[in-house]
């Protein structure tokens, strides 16, 4: 049976990991549906953003490490593969964490470009309480996304965060009701995807360079040429010329 399947409305595909008998922990087959998944979300120019989320009770419990192989290094990449796809996306990708998200599963969710939360979702790294260094690029994601003491508390210390203190120590983008997380996901991602396609991948692309620019000049200069592009793309010239259309017609711009 398929443990990830995908659903497409208003050009947001929600992607859901579907195996909840085993709390969605990833397999190497389902990090191989998922990098398959992602592959034909890239490829359908229908789809604008993408929304990664797990069948309840949980996001994502972690990865089966029991069938590693011969390699241990081999095997770890290719568990790796299932979050690292994720974050080589050009699509912007939302997580709406629904429940526990421990190990990997949070690397899954550190991979998305904005995290909502649930109240009842926990954040729970457990890597030292199973005896095992972080991996898969935890630390890093975690400690750019959260800064250094966050990090050491819940990766070092053990600190296990629900919704609420996930927002808190800006883990999250926001923490809604359980009942409202699906909703709110599919609400931001839909507004990104509402976009132009070549845009968004373009800024995208933009926003993550910037953690590698440390002034502002630099940061003018790295804007400038997609900048440049833009006003030369379609897209703006109509939408330009429509927001003029309203502001003649006596509307008032939001």
């Amino acid at each position: 049976m398929p443990t990830v399947r995908t659903h497409v409305d208003q050009r947001v595909a929600t992607v859901t990991l579907d195996d909840p008998e085993r709390r969605n922990a990833f397999s190497l087959g389902m990090v191989e549906e998922l990098v398959a998944t992602f592959d034909r979300l890239e490829a359908d120019g229908e789809i604008g953003a993408v929304v990664v989320t797990g069948a309840p009770p949980a996001f994502c419990a972690g990865a089966d490490l029991a069938h590693l192989g011969s390699s241990q290094r081999q095997g770890l990449l290719a568990v790796y593969e299932g979050f690292l796809r994720v974050a080589r996306s050009p699509l912007p990708t939302v997580a709406a964490v629904n429940g526990p998200a421990v190990g990997a599963g949070m690397n899954l969710a550190l991979a998305c470009d904005v995290r909502l939360a649930a109240r009842r979702a926990r954040f729970d790294t457990r890597f030292l309480a199973l005896g095992l260094h972080p991996g898969g690029g935890h630390t890093w994601m975690l400690r750019r996304i959260t800064g250094g003491e966050a990090a050491m508390a819940t990766v070092v210390f053990g600190e296990v965060l629900d919704g609420a203190e996930a927002e808190r120590v800006r883990l999250v983008w926001r923490c809604v009701d359980d009942d409202a997380l699906a909703d709110a996901a599919h609400t931001l991602a839909a507004r990104a995807a509402a976009a132009p396609p070549e845009l968004v991948a373009r800024t995208k692309a933009t926003v993550t360079a910037m953690a590698g620019i440390a002034t502002h000049a630099e940061a003018v200069e790295r804007e400038l040429e997609p900048q440049l592009w833009s006003l030369d793309q379609p897209a703006f010239r109509e939408r330009l010329a429509a927001l003029h259309a309203r502001i003649a017609g006596g509307e008032t711009p939001r």
